[in-house]
């Protein structure tokens, strides 16, 4: 790894000090946290252009702006390489609530889903002036779909050549892997060994496969091991995405998915992870439904919803999974996000929608409720399905890395999962000032070198010389999560000054009016 070669560099005051030009910007008296996972060390961080410029003892430099961070922390950018931030950021092309977590850098197209063709859409967010750096992966559920629909059956041989072109071609316009959603229609369709032929493309071009796995709850070990088996058959690296365990009959499996990666490791298989620090999780209320049900479409879906016989069937698995899966026993227990049909819905429970119909909220009504939302369109909504023990013991893992699976919202509107106000800092607050999980160092690592590192971008993710200038200025006594469940639509704090790209996008606190963030493109681009 690159972070073990590196060591502190310092330059000569000749060359400090000799130049014409003085620093762009320079930051002094800091706690540096490199990225790399080393311990923490005190020096000045100095930036010409948008570029790191120097590190080292540079207090009597000249410079154009000067950043006095006494008892505070420089880090390197944070990059969340699980983003959904294609939703909001023509909305919002300041993402302000990633701006106040630190993060410098998001990933978008997971889950199996991305634009396609991937060109013109990243041509459209390069014209947007956009406070961060945007990139993507390239969805295979998107893929499947565009070459055979939302149907339930194995792809014929010219039909995965088409996938296979336009993986690659994904590839040339910039995308930094393969996401697959393996849970979602058509996702949940595809057999491993189709996904393994795209996989194999994407890995020569450089690219990386990471997995919303096709279960998370009763069947979670076997979608490690087809993760892993993707990665290892494909010839790429892999990862498995906002790794959790839902349903407390499955709590403490995480013991054993995480022995997993570590045989695979062990045997050479490039598989990594990634986490929110959150005990619920959040998708549509249709994953509360067979997934059979759900080929085809909302018409379809409709058309079997009217059929006694199989809507029968199908409201006994949304009972089962109310019960032992997302629903964790009690209809309280999920909540809605937003209904496009309904606005005054968003943040009330399945329970409480029951009761506004007029019955009990037993699982037989909430399911019933369930239909009829689906029925009308479907909502978002957040499942509180996760034990804290499985998140502490995930977190802990070598191999594990922080992403918000969050999104761009506009403040005020929809209720949605506080993970997108809150993932960074509550690490930084909960389990590193508060709860001593992890360290300093090894947190500020799994959110800028690790991911850096995963997506190739060498120049990205250390706070080095040479390297480019996405930095945070934090202060580790005060940085912490506001953001709650009943109250999503707060800020972070304690992220003081955030540098994208040479330029200040946040500083003592207020957002600038610069724009710097750019498009970041894969390794199989031209």
């Amino acid at each position: 790894m690159r972070a073990a070669l590196c060591l502190v560099p310092l330059v000569s005051s000749a060359l400090l000090f000799g130049q014409a030009n003085p620093f762009d910007l320079l930051i002094t008296g800091a706690r540096v946290v490199d990225g790399s996972g080393n311990s923490w060390y005190y020096a000045d961080v100095a930036i010409r252009g948008d570029i790191i410029a120097a590190v080292g003892p540079l207090g009597d430099a000249a410079a154009t702006v000067r950043i006095d961070a006494r008892g505070l922390v420089v880090a390197p950018g944070f990059i969340d390489i699980h983003s959904h931030g294609r939703r909001g950021i023509f909305n919002v092309p300041t993402a302000e609530n990633y701006l106040r977590e630190g993060v410098t850098t998001i990933i978008e197209g997971p889950d199996g889903s991305s634009p396609l063709p991937l060109a013109p859409f990243l041509d459209r967010v390069r014209q947007t002036p956009i406070s961060i750096n945007f990139a993507t992966f390239v969805g295979q559920g998107t893929i499947r779909q565009q070459v055979i629909g939302l149907v339930n059956r194995k792809a014929m041989p010219e039909e995965i050549g088409k996938m296979k072109d336009l993986a690659a071609q994904a590839m040339r316009d910039g995308a930094f892997g393969l996401s697959t959603g393996l849970f979602y229609v058509p996702g949940n369709f595809t057999p491993t060994e189709e996904v393994i032929e795209i996989a194999k493309v994407v890995g020569r071009m450089g690219g990386i496969h990471i997995s919303h796995m096709r279960e998370e709850a009763s069947h979670v070990l076997d979608s490690v091991r087809e993760t892993i088996r993707i990665g290892e058959e494909g010839g790429l690296p892999t990862q498995i995405t906002h790794h959790k365990i839902i349903g407390q009959p499955n709590w403490g499996q995480s013991v054993e998915s995480l022995k997993l990666v570590e045989e695979a490791r062990a045997r050479g298989v490039d598989v990594t992870i990634d986490q929110y620090p959150y005990t619920a999780s959040s998708t549509g209320i249709a994953a509360l439904f067979p997934q059979w049900s759900l080929e085809g479409g909302q018409k379809a879906t409709a058309e079997r919803l009217a059929a006694p016989a199989e809507r029968a069937r199908i409201k006994a698995t949304i009972v089962q999974n109310l019960k032992l899966d997302r629903g964790a026993g009690d209809p309280k227990n999920v909540s809605l996000v937003s209904c496009s049909f309904d606005g005054s819905l968003a943040g009330k429970n399945l329970a409480e929608v029951t009761r506004a119909r007029g019955v009990e909220p037993t699982m037989e009504n909430a399911a019933e409720t369930a239909i009829e939302l689906q029925s009308k369109g479907g909502c978002s909504a957040i499942y509180h399905a996760i034990q804290e023990d499985d998140v502490l013991r995930i977190m802990r893992s070598p191999y594990t890395m922080i992403a918000s699976d969050g999104e761009i919202p506009v403040f005020g509107q929809a209720s949605p999962h506080p993970r997108s106000y809150g993932t960074f800092a509550r690490v930084l607050g909960v389990y590193v000032r508060e709860k001593h999980v992890l360290t300093l160092e090894d947190a500020v690592r799994r959110m800028s070198g690790y991911p850096a590192e995963r997506l190739k971008l060498w120049d990205r993710g250390l706070v080095r010389p040479g390297m480019k200038a996405d930095v945070v200025v934090f202060d580790p006594a005060r940085i912490a999560d506001r953001a709650q469940y009943d109250k999503p639509h707060q800020y972070s704090v304690g992220v003081r000054d955030v540098v994208v790209n040479g330029k200040l996008v946040l500083h003592n606190d207020a957002v600038t009016s610069e724009r710097p963030g750019r498009v970041l493109y894969g390794p199989g681009r031209p």
